[in-house]
Parts: structure tokens; C-alpha cells; sequence
């Protein structure tokens, strides 16, 4: 147990049962706890093996590399489309945890395993997703724009990649890479 970890366990108002359910479950594994993006993070030899976390309509257990795990109880949840490596076993009670703890301490092991074997998830790369038609005439009409996105990092580009991609409406994907433009020309990601 992480004392650094105890102020998520202690300022939980929703899922606070849960969260400490999920707590004794992960600990019994001898994982290493650890605070990350301010939720307990469990890991193996510096590795990130999984975390927990809540929102407001369910808390979960995340397991980093979820799509390379067998998954026999048909409980891993891809949190999107576009999540490529990660899943999610969701609950929205305390009942749920207690009658899985043999499944999740079993897809815990799973999980460390996975790691040790050094295997990783393919992932999709830039030029995989999708590229509007309205940002494309962008970049071919503006050079400097177009060396200044093709700088940027393939996370970043990527992010703003889905953002275009996600509006349906071209006026609003054109609305969108105005926005963006300024952001791009500074060598910033879309949420920088």
C-alpha cells in the first residue's frame, strides 16, 4: 500500500466502497501501487499493468494492454473506436466486484504476464486514420502549414486527425481546422 495513493481512496465520495474493494484485490497481487494521472496505477517492474478509476455513471479496473487479453468472461469493454490498447471492466456496484474477485485477480495475473512477455499491441499508425478532405486541401494549399503538422509528434497529429474526423458536418470540420491552425503553426498538440 502507497500512503501517496490514500488521498484518491479518501476524497472518493461516489464509488468509495468499490474503489476500496478494487484496492484489496489489486494489492493482493504484490503489484507495486503508484499514483498516475491522479488514480492508482498498479505495476510490474516500472511497467503499467492497469488502474482504477471512476465516472459518473460506473467505476473500473483499465488494464493497459486489455486488447491482448483473453477476455474468457466476455468482460473487457473497449472504451471507444478509438481506444486502440486498452480496456475497461466496468462496475456500478460493490456486488459486481465482490463476485468476480477470483475472475479479476485471474485477469490481473493475465495482464502481468502479458507484460513480461514483452508483446505489444499494434497500433494503427498516422497515416491509418482518417484524413478529412477539408483539412487535406489545407495542407496542400499551404506548404507551411504542412511542414509544420508533419513536425508535430504522431500523438499529436493523430489527436487532431480524430477531432476533424469526428465532425459530421464539413462546415463544422472547417470551423474546427481554422481553430486549430494557429495551435498547429506554434508546433502545439490540441491540447496543449
Amino acid at each position: 500500500m502507497n500512503p501517496k495513493v490514500n488521498f484518491f481512496f479518501d476524497k472518493a465520495t461516489k464509488w468509495k466502497e468499490e474503489f476500496e474493494a478494487l484496492r484489496t484485490i489489486a494489492l493482493s497481487t504484490e503489484l507495486v501501487e503508484d499514483l498516475k494521472w491522479g488514480c492508482p496505477c498498479y505495476t510490474y517492474e516500472g511497467k503499467n499493468i492497469f488502474l482504477i478509476h471512476g465516472f459518473k455513471e460506473y467505476c473500473a479496473l483499465l488494464f493497459f494492454k486489455g486488447a491482448l487479453m483473453k477476455d474468457p468472461d466476455q468482460i473487457l469493454i473497449q472504451q471507444s473506436e478509438n481506444v486502440q490498447a486498452a480496456r475497461q471492466i466496468r462496475f456500478t456496484d460493490l456486488h459486481q466486484i465482490n463476485d468476480l474477485k477470483k475472475e479479476l485477480r485471474a485477469y490481473m495475473f493475465e495482464a502481468v504476464e502479458i507484460e513480461e512477455s514483452g508483446v505489444k499491441v499494434e497500433m494503427k499508425k498516422t497515416k491509418d486514420f482518417e484524413m478529412v478532405e477539408e483539412f487535406q486541401n489545407r495542407l496542400d494549399q499551404d506548404a507551411i502549414l504542412k511542414d509544420a503538422f508533419e513536425a508535430l509528434t504522431p500523438g499529436r497529429q493523430r489527436a487532431y486527425l480524430l477531432y476533424f474526423s469526428s465532425a459530421k458536418q464539413s462546415k463544422t470540420k472547417e470551423a474546427r481546422i481554422e481553430k486549430c491552425i494557429p495551435q498547429i503553426l506554434e508546433g502545439k498538440g490540441l491540447n496543449d
